[in-house]
């Protein structure tokens, strides 16, 4: 079993209150979680111009797994209400 994670770090746009940011972050989840992955805001809070999006998959397939984060991560890319500041991957195998 492959497991991986990524963690996006965005910075949203002319959003001027938490509630904004909730409305911009919450669609993107749930945009994310279609692709059967874990998702979550995971950092960031309470800061109202800044997010950081946790993603986490499991799969038997390290190519499979690597595919969804891709996917994942260009989903983000391509939202134009924010911008995708950094994207950090991680891969754990039977190795790990």
């Amino acid at each position: 079993m492959y497991l991986g994670a990524l963690e996006l770090d965005i910075l949203l746009g002319d959003v001027r209150s938490l509630k904004e940011k909730r409305s911009v972050v919450k669609p993107v989840i749930a945009a994310l979680a279609r692709y059967g992955v874990s998702v979550a805001e995971t950092g960031d809070h309470d800061v109202y111009r800044r997010a950081h999006i946790g993603v986490a998959v499991a799969g038997v397939d390290a190519g499979h797994v690597g595919e969804i984060l891709d996917t994942c991560e260009r989903t983000v890319a391509a939202r134009p209400e924010f911008q995708l500041l950094s994207a950090r991957r991680r891969m754990f195998g039977p190795e790990d």
